[in-house]
């Protein structure tokens, strides 16, 4: 496939710097119980970091710990809810500190602590003096939970696993429990047990443990590709799935409950949960929002720092025209691609003219300069902890004005009537989904699939809150009411002799 000057520079617009571990933020959400069901009312980014900030637990009702970068190193941070504060509690130049928990019965602390000489060791920390000592100090600690003020349950590396480690501060002993165990432990409220995530050959479960009779009970199996959990006072695990929020009591439940679905652009997956013990604040943990990738990426692009550009992508991230012209893959021949580019080009810079955003879908009308003579075009990211994919759509000539074709339909659609709707397609019009896959195909099959929607759907009704306008085609971000549901979708049309000959909806 031949690939201009032009082309080249589309796939440079993205880049995410490079941290020693992922970009996250720590969220703060109100919890509300209505008709026994959790509702959240608001969501905050409570540590506005960036970089890595990660492992949250309540101090008590009114402050949340978490772990925070800061001068190249990871220190123990504490936000004030009712103030909407944030104080530093540690301050360690040759280590790092990770997972914080409040010790039973003292103002005091313990986290893991990542010392540069490698060492790996669970310390205490006064919280007025921050002055520090070791606890265990011959276990390599990856998490830990405090049962009692002298028995703390944690996992402890051991060659390519975890273990699940009673740990005895007045006796001296660790006695191991398990072999192969994940990362979130908790005391189960209201009860002698803790909870831990078993790992076998084919299950990932959650099971409870007495850590005075080690006796063990298997309570359910944790969500596919989620093993972050947090109880509530009342007795309900709380889990994660992408951005919904799920619920499990082992007393009453046979399954997990869908709660909630939290739909904060900036939240791009939850993990980490934790919940104060008045069970009206919930803490999570996002990955760094796609647009916030997307805007790194643009920034790199410019200060022409080639590894941190690439290192923006995935390993196997996708570039293509369009809707499906595959220009390269990989970002190894993105890098090279584009310092071939740099070479040879002195000045460019990128601009983001507006933006539609939804989900892991960030659409960009970027004005590109380069040595002097500007450019306009479109470049569709879908992101997740780096640039999957990325789409550009080049600015064309045309004779007729796309917008009022594309209007007309939208205002049949709303209208519900399906004649004054179909009116503006072409008579062989095409409809895609996101990956290519052909949806509906000719204006007939259109019309059965619309007539009964439109019949049915009283309250049906589309908005446009974004529109993008490039060469012949539209690209709306539509918020579109059916049944008394509202959920964004993404369309682009394509414009081929007065009528809609194309549509692809990415969301």
């Amino acid at each position: 496939m031949k690939q201009n000057h032009f082309t080249i520079f589309l796939s440079f617009c993205c880049c995410l710097n490079v941290f020693a571990q992922q970009s996250t933020e720590v969220y703060l959400a109100e919890l509300k119980q209505e008709n026994d069901f959790l509702k959240i009312d608001s969501v905050i980014n409570i540590s506005k970091n960036e970089g890595y900030d990660n492992q949250p637990s309540f101090f008590d009702n009114d402050n949340i710990l978490f772990s925070s970068t800061r001068n190249n190193q990871t220190d123990v941070a504490l936000y004030n809810i009712k103030d909407s504060s944030t104080i530093w509690l540690t301050n360690t130049p040759n280590g790092s500190e990770y997972s914080p928990l409040r010790i039973p019965s003292k103002n005091a602390i313990s986290a893991i602590r990542l010392d540069k000489d490698g060492l790996q060791r669970l310390y205490e920390y006064d919280v007025n003096t921050g002055e520090s000592e070791v606890i265990l100090p011959d276990l390599k600690v990856g998490y830990h939970v405090w049962f009692s003020s002298d028995i703390i349950v944690c996992t402890v590396l051991i060659e390519n696993r975890m273990d699940l480690v009673i740990s005895n501060l007045k006796a001296n002993t660790n006695y191991t429990v398990q072999k192969n165990v994940g990362r979130s432990l908790h005391k189960i409220p209201n009860s002698n047990l803790v909870s831990y995530i078993s790992k076998t050959d084919d299950s990932v479960t959650i099971r409870s443990l007495d850590p005075i009779t080690l006796k063990s009970e298997e309570l359910i199996a944790t969500m596919e590709g989620s093993e972050d959990v947090c109880w509530t006072e009342n007795g309900d695990l709380i889990t994660a799935y992408d951005t919904s929020i799920l619920s499990f009591n082992p007393s009453s439940d046979e399954e997990w409950k869908f709660e909630f679905k939290i739909k904060d652009q900036d939240v791009n997956g939850i993990s980490r949960l934790a919940v104060n013990p008045l069970r009206n604040h919930l803490s999570f943990v996002s990955k760094d929002s796609p647009k916030i990738i997307v805007d790194r990426q643009v920034e790199t692009f410019n200060a022409r720092d080639i590894n941190a550009f690439a290192n923006c992508f995935s390993k196997d991230v996708v570039v293509k025209n369009f809707p499906m012209d595959i220009l390269y893959m990989g970002r190894q021949q993105l890098k090279v691609n584009y310092e071939a580019f740099y070479k040879r080009t002195p000045a460019i810079e990128a601009k983001v003219a507006s933006r539609i955003h939804v989900g892991q879908t960030v659409i960009d009308q970027e004005v590109v300069t380069i040595n002097g003579n500007q450019h306009h075009q479109v470049a569709i990211y879908e992101v997740d902890n780096f640039i999957e994919s990325m789409t550009f759509i080049k600015d064309t000539a045309t004779k007729i004005d796309p917008e009022i074709i594309v209007q007309e339909q939208l205002d049949g659609y709303n209208a519900r009537d399906i004649n004054s709707f179909l009116q503006p397609f072409a008579e062989h019009v095409k409809v895609y989904g996101a990956n290519g896959e052909l949806r509906t195909q000719g204006i007939e099959e259109m019309r059965k699939g619309y007539s009964d929607f439109f019949e049915t759907t009283k309250d049906l009704h589309c908005s446009v809150k974004n529109r993008i306008v490039i060469g012949n085609k539209v690209i709306d971000e539509e918020n579109i009411t059916a049944n008394g549901e509202s959920f964004s979708a993404i369309g682009i049309y394509e414009i081929e002799n007065g009528k809609i000959a194309r549509v692809t909806f990415l969301q």
